[in-house]
């Protein structure tokens, strides 16, 4: 289900629609003015990497940006990288607490852990 970017040609305005089938595209219409004449817009796209491959593409030796270490879903992953290096097994528990960790870090804190 794509998210398309259109720019109003009677008031100027971008918006997004959700395009569930050709027929809500058809029926598109600006939510500003209720303008039909639309113009579909080329936006940036994004795509979601695997846990795997972020793992397997983590080098703990290069340095990391900024927009790195405020992202929760980096958490742990130098310790998975490095089991999986020496084919270790962390195990349930591990996981299990790095997920509760991700979902939220300063809990880690307030359970004394």
């Amino acid at each position: 289900m794509p998210i398309y970017e259109y720019l109003c040609l009677s008031c100027d305005r971008p918006f997004q629609l959700l395009v569930l089938n050709r027929r809500d595209e058809e029926r598109a219409g600006c939510p500003s003015c209720g303008g039909g004449a639309l113009k579909r817009l080329i936006s940036r796209t994004a795509y979601h990497r695997s846990e795997k491959d972020r793992v397997e593409s983590f080098d703990p030796g290069q340095r990391q940006s900024e927009g790195f270490y405020s992202d929760t879903r980096n958490i742990g992953l130098g310790a998975r990288e490095r089991a999986r290096r020496m084919n270790v097994d962390l195990g349930g528990e591990f996981e299990h607490r790095l997920d509760r960790l991700r979902g939220d870090p300063g809990s880690v804190f307030e359970a004394g852990e």
